[in-house]
């Protein structure tokens, strides 16, 4: 009960986070769309800013994913 009253009172911090996955997600949904022909032309270079936005994001954080395991000493547990 007191979940409920909680998540009631606060209800931006249920169901509104955004994970990479979700934004890999849709960076595949945008491909898919577009190769569906579901975007106007006159709307291609607005889907297509912002997927190459998205894909230079999500590029960035894999290359700082890799190099922050690459920088984790092997053996440590981590904290």
């Amino acid at each position: 009960m007191a979940e409920a009253t909680q998540s009631a009172e606060n209800p931006s911090e249920e169901g509104m986070d955004l994970s990479i996955n979700d934004l890999n997600a849709m960076k595949v949904i945008i491909d898919i769309a577009s190769s569906r022909g579901a975007f106007k032309p006159n709307e291609m270079a607005v889907v297509g800013t912002t997927y190459n936005k998205l894909t230079a994001f999500l590029d960035n954080v894999t290359k700082q994913s890799e190099a922050a395991k690459a920088s984790k000493p092997t053996g440590q547990p981590e904290a």
